[in-house]
């Protein structure tokens, strides 16, 4: 295409707008609703996911050995689980640290009483164990059962019910989110097409003198395809700032008003969100404008 073609197009493009502009608004004015939703929902499904991400964390797989093993065994039992890939963290509790641990629990106000009642003879000297958390939750069965295959493992404790419950919950989640993201995008798309599929009804007489006189089809298309770009890009700007503001807003009056849901929740940073967000929203808006228009031109552009 031709520099002048391309000024062209744009021009027309713009002009479209403008002469459709109650139906250009109402498209717009979709298309903020839609990334407006689109942008809520984001905000809570990444908190939500990073939240899970936390408590995924929480939930230990504990690995006891055989009565008797020695040190180099465990250890070699640690090489071994170090390799999976599903680990995510892994640290030894020796014996002293769960006698420490399990006497803090359970004699709270006679803590130093119980550890010099037992001094030199530790009650849980068979209780050492490996405390691991996993990349996925998803994956702790098949991890389970290769536990239990290694030599010298005597005991695995798992917190199954807390594990199917999170990446039940996960699961929900997800689905829900691309429901509801795929119904506003083709409702988008729906009235792009109607705002556009107007204008070339206005300009019908004109684009089959144009085809006349030799004018391509890309030609004629192209105004129509800028008109639906420049209606998407509009319109997915829009709701970016909106969102932004109403996130930076939230996040900072929960955080002075409710202090105690910093000790089990905090919000991704705001930039870190909207690093990502940005061009995703703006890819959206853009290709919605480019479907949109690219559908209807080639579904009424027969003249």
């Amino acid at each position: 295409m031709r520099i002048s073609s391309f000024f062209y197009s744009i021009r027309q493009g713009l002009k479209n707008i403008r002469r459709n502009l109650l139906f250009s608004l109402a498209s717009i004015g979709t298309i903020v609703s839609c990334l407006f939703l689109f942008g809520i929902f984001y905000c809570i499904i990444v908190n939500f996911r990073t939240a899970m991400k936390n408590m995924e964390n929480t939930v230990t797989i504990s690995v006891f050995f055989d009565e008797g093993i020695s040190e180099d065994n465990i250890r070699m039992i640690g090489e071994q689980i170090r390799l999976r890939d599903e680990v995510n963290t892994m640290d030894y509790i020796s014996p002293e640290q769960a006698w420490e641990e399990y006497a803090k629990s359970h004699y709270e106000d006679d803590y130093e009483a119980a550890m010099a009642a037992f001094e030199g003879d530790n009650p849980l000297k068979d209780s050492a164990s490996y405390k691991i958390t996993l990349k996925n939750l998803d994956k702790q069965t098949e991890f389970v059962k290769y536990l239990n295959e290694l030599k010298g493992v005597r005991r695995i404790r798992t917190s199954e019910v807390t594990a199917n419950g999170i990446a039940a919950l996960n699961s929900i989640v997800t689905y829900a989110s691309i429901g509801i993201v795929v119904i506003l995008l083709l409702v988008s798309i729906f009235l792009i097409s109607n705002t556009i599929t107007i204008g070339i009804t206005v300009r019908k007489e004109e684009i089959g003198i144009m085809k006349l006189i030799g004018a391509t089809n890309f030609f004629v298309r192209a105004p129509f395809i800028v008109e639906g770009i420049v209606i998407g890009l509009v319109g997915s700007l829009i709701p970016l700032v909106l969102v932004y503001y109403m996130y930076d807003t939230v996040m900072e009056y929960v955080l002075m008003n409710f202090k105690i849901v910093q000790n089990w929740f905090s919000f991704v940073p705001a930039n870190q969100l909207f690093a990502v967000l940005i061009p995703i929203s703006a890819g959206i808006g853009v290709g919605l404008g480019l479907i949109g228009s690219i559908l209807t031109t080639r579904k009424h552009l027969k003249v």
